[in-house]
């Protein structure tokens, strides 16, 4: 026998020396919650996880800044009293997302902070895009988002990510941000966002999942894109990329690596991917249980999105992550 595969494996030195995909907290993205006030307000269904007030979420941003942790993404939950059908709270500058970056910039400078842009956390609808007549209005929404990516950006954000999917968003965004004098903001584009059901613990954590009446859908089917469509998201990838992306981002994470990979292989762009609540959730329940190691399957999972192509991960478990790579 000639070749024996297993000669590369024989030793954790030897297995170090022709691995192929490296991870380090370098590469990942941690999500965090807003809320206004001091607190921190515990999220069920994500175990480790909170709302935090301003304060708080400084402390959480040092920390994964000092774990080498690349960047923060911040998901504001506003109150019910704030939204309204237009989103309007989101063009705020003194709202809640504008003064948590502001809070941000001034603690920790060199901290990349990624801001979410879509109406759905103040939208008295839970949309990510302007209801009129029973439908998602995609046209009237783009000016909605552009004031909203301003305003981040006003308020000090590396790079705002437009994860509404309604056409055309990019270009708008990219158009505003540079009459505005913000050139050198990026943007991160949800190019491939999917109609998940694995977004459910995200959707609890803002309270901002769409509210089916008189006529409106109550899911975002006519958006987001279709779980069963690979070859769409090139288009989709395509279209945003000559609008002005700087990234491109799949969501969610491991039931679409094929898409990442195909992203991988049609660009080059920097290709995102979100290890999404549901999933972090998955494995947090079943190893409450005993039925996996989380630590394992954890650090395995982000090492399968960096194999299929991303070159950046948003996770939960990012602080987790860096801690046991540290050892």
């Amino acid at each position: 026998m000639l070749a024996r595969p297993r000669r590369n494996r024989v030793s954790p030195a030897v297995r170090a020396l022709v691995r192929e995909t490296s991870l380090t907290p370098a590469h990942l993205v941690l999500p965090l919650f807003l809320q206004e006030g001091d607190g921190a307000a515990p999220i069920a269904a994500l175990p480790g996880h909170a709302r935090l007030g301003i304060p708080r979420l400084v402390e959480a941003a040092r920390a994964a800044a000092d774990a080498g942790i690349g960047a923060v993404a911040l998901f504001p939950a506003i109150p019910a009293a704030l939204k309204d059908r237009t989103a309007s709270a989101s063009a705020d500058p003194a709202g809640l997302l504008p003064r948590a970056v502001r809070a941000l910039k001034a603690a920790l400078p060199a901290l990349p902070v990624i801001t979410d842009v879509a109406m759905d956390p103040y939208s008295s609808d839970g949309h990510d895009g302007l209801v009129e007549g029973g439908a998602i209005a995609n046209d009237a929404t783009l000016p909605i988002l552009a004031r909203m990516a301003v305003v981040q950006a006003e308020a000090g954000a590396d790079l705002v990510a437009p994860s509404d999917m309604m056409d055309g968003r990019i270009q708008a965004v990219r158009e505003a941000l540079d009459a505005a004098g913000f050139p050198h903001v990026g943007i991160v584009s949800y190019c491939a966002k999917y109609a998940s059901a694995f977004y459910g613990p995200f959707r609890q954590a803002l309270d901002s999942a769409p509210r089916a009446r008189d006529g409106i859908p109550g899911d975002k089917r006519t958006y987001q894109m279709d779980p069963a469509n690979g070859r769409e998201a090139l288009r989709e990838a395509a279209l945003d990329e000559a609008e002005g992306a700087d990234w491109l981002m799949v969501k969610p994470g491991l039931p679409y690596l094929d898409v990442v990979r195909r992203l991988r292989e049609a660009t080059a762009l920097p290709i995102a991917a979100y290890h999404v609540s549901g999933e972090y959730a998955c494995l947090k329940a079943a190893a409450e249980r005993g039925w996996l190691d989380f630590d394992q399957a954890l650090l395995e999972s982000l090492l399968a999105f960096r194999r299929a192509g991303a070159d950046v991960v948003f996770t939960y478990g990012a602080l987790e992550a860096a801690r046991l790579l540290a050892r």
